[in-house]
């Protein structure tokens, strides 16, 4: 199965980046699976061995607040999207209004790509 057929499934599954606040995972509309780094046992884990972690278990997307996370990865290379929501501070009101236009440019997308989404 591609990328692009699991994309297509109502589930997506997707991980929260460390800094993420947990609470955030709540703020998910149905069908979606959101899971927390911490949580899973990650804590602590670079990002480019994240990635791949996260591929591993079949996770869609990472979702991250580190604006320099697509100057540290290979953009080619990746085998989950990754979405950088880019706000001033982590406060969860900030956050969870980024969420709707971050989710549609995952179900837009046609394979793993780097999504930055804006305040």
């Amino acid at each position: 199965m591609s990328w692009r057929d699991t994309r297509l499934q109502v589930q997506m599954k997707l991980l929260l980046d460390e800094q993420m606040p947990r609470k955030i995972a709540r703020h998910f509309p149905e069908g979606y699976t959101v899971d927390h780094v911490q949580l899973v046992g990650w804590g602590g884990v670079k990002n480019g061995a994240l990635l791949k972690l996260a591929s591993e278990n079949g996770y869609d997307a990472l979702i991250s607040a580190d604006k320099n996370l697509s100057y540290q990865q290979n953009v080619n290379a990746l085998k989950i999207s990754v979405v950088v929501l880019n706000v001033y501070q982590l406060r969860i009101d900030d956050l969870v209004a980024l969420l709707p236009s971050a989710l549609q440019e995952l179900q837009n997308a046609e394979e793993p790509r780097f999504i930055r989404v804006d305040v």
